[in-house]
């Protein structure tokens, strides 16, 4: 007597392409995250220290594009990663929540990376126009030195929201780069693996914040 046959699941498909779609996107956000958005950052954080050198180093190495289209592509190869990063990171706030199943300390490092994420949207959005678009496509020149250190100087909101940038920056590529090591890519699996890495994020954390809190430090001395 033949066995009747079985129609497979109809929604098995659908659902093992969605989580597939899905592990795609969140591993491709990650990457975006740290490559290249993560390194440029902090090579342009790293440029900013020229201000201590003269106003002409800082130009040079911070605004320095031979033309509009150089500056258009070369920012063009980190703005696409970040909004694709940025839309991302939107839709995980939207569907994730904190849990207590993970622990306090892992909940307060979740909490904090989504009011960084959010923190960082308006301050990029706000930066990316009045320090590269207006400038250099409205008013048809880079950023002048001397502008930007009249603002570190003598505008205390200016002051007061590159400080919190700056902070929120570091505190999110440094809990990226851990999230991305161990959770995201795999690369550290072990308990001892993890706890290691969670002592580079902090070191690393450390050091951007030094590198970008000096560069405002060098703007602000400049403008007096």
């Amino acid at each position: 007597m033949a066995l009747p046959l079985t129609e497979p699941n109809a929604s098995a498909e659908p659902a093992a392409r969605s989580i597939a779609r899905d592990f795609l996107l969140a591993r491709l956000g990650s990457l975006f995250a740290l490559v290249p958005v993560g390194v440029w950052t902090t090579v342009h954080l790293w440029n900013q220290l020229a201000a201590y050198t003269s106003p002409q180093a800082w130009q040079e190495s911070v605004t320095g594009h031979r033309s509009n289209a150089g500056a258009a592509l070369a920012f063009t190869l980190v703005l696409l990663p970040l909004l694709w990063h940025t839309l991302w990171g939107i839709i995980r706030m939207v569907r994730s929540r904190p849990t207590v199943r993970i622990g306090w300390f892992s909940n307060l490092r979740y909490v904090l990376q989504r009011l960084s994420a959010l923190g960082l949207l308006l301050f990029l959005g706000a930066h990316l126009w009045l320090a590269w678009f207006r400038p250099r496509f409205v008013e048809g020149a880079p950023e002048p030195f001397a502008e930007i250190a009249h603002e570190m100087r003598f505008h205390t909101p200016t002051l007061a929201v590159y400080v919190l940038g700056i902070l929120g920056i570091a505190y999110h590529l440094a809990n990226g780069l851990w999230s991305f090591l161990s959770m995201g890519w795999g690369v550290t699996v072990s308990k001892s693996g993890i706890a290691w890495m969670e002592r580079v994020s902090l070191l690393f954390f450390f050091a951007l914040l030094a590198i970008g809190w000096a560069a405002i430090y060098g703007l602000y001395r400049a403008g007096g």
